[in-house]
């Protein structure tokens, strides 16, 4: 099975993504993730203003088969919270790398996306 991978952002292990290059990181989950959890149904984030550490859990995304945590792949402050995600968690199965986006942090200093797997080895951790 072939999962879309986007070499636009860099990935955890864990299998959540994010965008660099732009003054915020864009946070979600990957395709294999939300493959894996099969039908999400509930997602709990943090709230605008929170800070979150890279490396450590920062939610909770419930899916029919499990509740799994949700690590972050940099440091810093929440400034986004996808709200539609809240009346409609399944964007996350639909669309995780557009409209199933989970937050938007402004990174710490120092808490860049510099650690993170390019497209190519998460593509070879999950083939």
């Amino acid at each position: 099975m072939s999962f879309d991978v986007p070499d636009d952002r860099r990935y955890l292990e864990s299998h959540e993504w994010a965008t660099t290059g732009g003054d915020t990181v864009r946070i979600g989950v990957s395709d294999f993730a939300q493959d894996e959890l099969g039908d999400v149904v509930f997602v709990e984030l943090p709230e605008v203003g929170d800070e979150i550490a890279a490396g450590e859990a920062f939610g909770v995304v419930e899916s029919i088969k499990a509740v799994s945590d949700l690590y972050a792949p940099v440091s810093g402050e929440v400034v986004a919270v996808n709200e539609a995600l809240f009346d409609r968690p399944e964007l996350v199965n639909e669309d995780p790398y557009g409209d199933g986006w989970l937050l938007e942090v402004d990174p710490a200093e120092g808490g860049d996306a510099d650690g993170l797997l390019d497209a190519d080895a998460y593509d070879d951790q999950i083939a």
